[in-house]
């Protein structure tokens, strides 16, 4: 434990499911309903724009009636009191880390409460609905889409992250599947560059083979138990 001072640590739906949002590939998860290739490409967009702005209004609506969890609240509590470097790198597009007291969240796929300009190329805060084609706050154009990165899409800030990666000591991955890169391989760069790999989840991910340790169970439960030892048991 005295060793590890820089920590990089990847949440996915499995931090959320506890609050109520649908998780991305579970059964009942919110595609069910729908083919990934009609509302998450940017092709889908194109062809039916407003099907995809229907879909992602009522993700932007839901999300907000939602509350953080225990995981969210942990993880703050280990963001504040952890004496060396943090970076909690999310794939998920909710808020729930920001409300739950974290501050330094990267969001590699993108936010709900975010919509994207393709005019100007400027992002602006966005809590309401997209269908109706609002102006662009900053330059008025009707070309308003959801801030969130589809699949054939490059994440978000890539750079920062690998070069977090670089510096870790510890990688840690919470409620991820595994299954969808480039965030599933972060564990195969940590490792092959001398960190401790830390999984924690519900169920083995399709990576678990990578990890040093891997603890199952609910986020709510496992992040807790596994941040109080981080800080000593305070």
């Amino acid at each position: 434990m005295q060793q590890i001072r820089n920590i990089v640590i990847l949440t996915g739906a499995g931090v959320s499911a506890e609050s109520g949002i649908d998780t991305f590939r579970g059964g009942g998860g919110l595609w069910e309903q729908h083919r990934v290739e009609d509302v998450a490409t940017p092709e889908a967009f194109a062809r039916d724009p407003d099907l995809v702005l229907r879909f992602y209004d009522m993700r932007r609506a839901a999300i907000q009636e939602k509350q953080p969890n225990a995981a969210h609240t942990a993880l703050a509590r280990l963001e504040a009191e952890w004496p060396g470097n943090l970076l909690l790198v999310t794939q998920n597009v909710d808020d729930l880390h920001e409300r739950g007291g974290s501050r330094r969240v990267l969001h590699m796929h993108g936010e709900h409460l975010n919509a994207w300009c393709t005019s100007c190329d400027i992002r602006s805060r966005w809590t309401g609905p997209l269908i109706d084609r609002p102006a662009c706050p900053i330059c008025a154009a009707p070309t308003l889409r959801p801030d969130v990165v589809w699949f054939g899409e490059m994440p978000y800030r890539m750079g920062e992250i690998y070069a977090a990666l670089r510096e870790a000591d510890l990688f840690v991955s919470i409620g991820t599947s595994g299954a969808v890169y480039p965030a599933a391989g972060f564990v195969q760069n940590a490792r092959e560059l001398g960190a401790q790999t830390l999984e924690l989840n519900l169920e083995r991910s399709q990576g678990s083979h990578w990890f040093h340790e891997s603890r199952l169970g609910p986020a709510t439960e496992v992040v807790p138990a596994w941040v109080d030892e981080m800080l000593g048991g305070a």
